[in-house]
């Protein structure tokens, strides 16, 4: 076959490609690992973004987690009235949310200061709602959330028992997971997760403030713990098209990566050893990831890994591929027009770059173009 066929030749790059035997691969493992094990899945839509693509993601019961209120507002239009809003909710953002709870939605929010419980409670008051939320626990020390067994957990908790809001539980995400040497280390990571939230309920059971919602996750923590005691439900998200950043911490192979960009040779360099491919930043981002791939790993149109080639730096359109080991490139089998896909280091960061997926099938073909939202 000549090097310039493709699946899906004629397709203008760069362009967001979604293997949907991979991405359903993946759905599978971890709706079978989460409800397995008892939890309510609360899937992430903040990687896929999609409705196509997360509505095929629900458990049993569906829940959606989201990072914005976009993202929860397309969640209630198709369907979704449980949704869990899992960043600290900023002031500005509470009449939007209060009209999304009038509307209907069961829609919980994140708080981890009184100063932010009260502004829940002052929102719901003026709106005439009751808007839940749940305190967030900081598990890892890598972010967000109050110390599990604190007072001051129990004083942002006890702030939301005012009129107009309403204490819901207690929420933790691990993310200092993506910085663990080992499946071991983060299945300890998991463990001290777990302790967390399950610790914080505890205390605050006792001090009359019962938990609805005991809430952990992150796809790396919930592939390798070894027990959800204590836990109602889980929130993974990045699981669904996995990244390099996900195959570096051995929870997925390269062949479970269903995101990549596809892009077309448009130079070659041979005394500088690069090959030029028209997905800059732009179509890649700037997430250096691990920093083991530069921008994403170069593979044929057909998505093998091609040697060790990376897209080792980039400006706004132009890619630059390497060989980081240095070895030699056979340049003739570079030509320009040739298709490329590169897998990316961080799934969510690549594909807010893009408006859609071109979906395709078992032979890599284009099946389908499903829609992303992007913004807030």
């Amino acid at each position: 076959m000549s090097l310039y066929k493709s699946p899906y030749e004629g397709l203008e790059t760069p362009a967001l490609l979604l293997s949907r035997p991979a991405f359903e691969r993946n759905l599978s493992r971890m709706r079978s690992k989460v409800e397995s094990a008892g939890l309510a899945l609360r899937p992430h839509v903040k990687t896929v973004k999609c409705a196509q693509a997360w509505l095929r993601a629900l458990g049993s019961a569906p829940r959606v987690t989201v990072s914005t209120l976009l993202e929860a507002e397309d969640a209630f239009a198709n369907g979704v009235v449980d949704i869990l809003y899992a960043v600290g909710i900023a002031p500005s953002k509470l009449a939007r949310a209060a009209a999304l709870v009038e509307r209907g939605a069961d829609l919980t929010l994140a708080v981890d200061t009184v100063e932010a419980a009260r502004a829940v409670a002052a929102a719901g008051g003026a709106a005439g709602v009751t808007l839940p939320a749940v305190v967030e626990i900081d598990s890892d020390g890598h972010r967000a959330g109050v110390a599990s067994g604190s007072e001051l957990a129990l004083a942002v908790a006890r702030a939301l028992k005012a009129p107009g809001a309403r204490f819901r539980g207690v929420m933790t995400h691990a993310g200092g997971s993506y910085a663990c040497g080992s499946p071991d280390e983060i299945a300890g990571m998991a463990e001290r997760e777990r302790a967390a939230v399950v610790n914080a309920a505890a205390a605050l059971a006792e001090a009359g403030l019962p938990s609805e919602i005991i809430s952990m996750g992150s796809t790396p923590t919930v592939t390798f713990a070894r027990s959800f005691a204590g836990v109602t439900e889980a929130r993974v998200g990045v699981y669904m098209t996995m990244d390099l950043v996900m195959a570096d911490l051995g929870v997925c192979s390269t062949d479970d990566i269903a995101l990549s960009v596809a892009t077309s040779v448009i130079g070659r360099q041979p005394l500088r050893g690069e090959i030029l491919i028209d997905a800059g930043w732009m179509a890649m981002s700037r997430d250096p990831g691990s920093g083991r791939h530069g921008l994403g790993r170069v593979c044929d149109a057909f998505g093998a890994p091609i040697g060790d080639l990376v897209v080792s730096s980039a400006n706004q359109e132009h890619g630059i591929v390497t060989s980081p080991g240095g070895g030699a490139i056979a340049f003739d089998d570079f030509p320009v027009g040739r298709a490329l896909r590169v897998l990316p280091n961080h799934a969510c960061a690549t594909g807010a770059q893009f408006d859609r997926y071109h979906v395709l099938d078992e032979a890599g073909r284009i099946e389908a173009i499903w829609p992303r939202i992007n913004g807030w």
